[in-house]
């Protein structure tokens, strides 16, 4: 459950820390809009340390999965552009495989 909430958040925090430079720099928004967007990025790198996983690298790449599902989200909730199917398949295709990164059975040697 940890693990969920740490991806959830994270991906939160990374998709607002980063759509502050693009409003930034494609929206006209002050530059003041970075200030709180540093901040985000920093929350999204403390909260991938709490996921539970081996491996920082598997631990970033099963993230990846939920990334890409919570920017559709994104485009869909805050700017109001309904995903397509494409979308909605993309981001299942990348879930799934998500879930195999971090339950997949694992060796003693990796």
């Amino acid at each position: 459950m940890v693990t969920a909430l740490a991806y959830v958040g994270a991906a939160i925090a990374e998709i607002a820390g980063c759509f502050s430079v693009w409003a930034w720099l494609r929206l006209g928004a002050s530059a003041w809009w970075l200030v709180p967007g540093m901040g985000s990025l920093v929350i999204f790198a403390f909260l991938l340390t709490l996921v539970d996983s081996d491996a920082a690298g598997r631990a970033y790449a099963a993230y990846g999965g939920v990334y890409i599902a919570a920017s559709i989200t994104w485009l869909w909730l805050i700017e109001s552009r309904v995903p397509d199917r494409w979308d909605l398949i993309g981001a299942t295709v990348c879930l799934v495989g998500a879930a195999i990164i971090l339950a997949g059975p694992r060796s003693a040697a990796t």
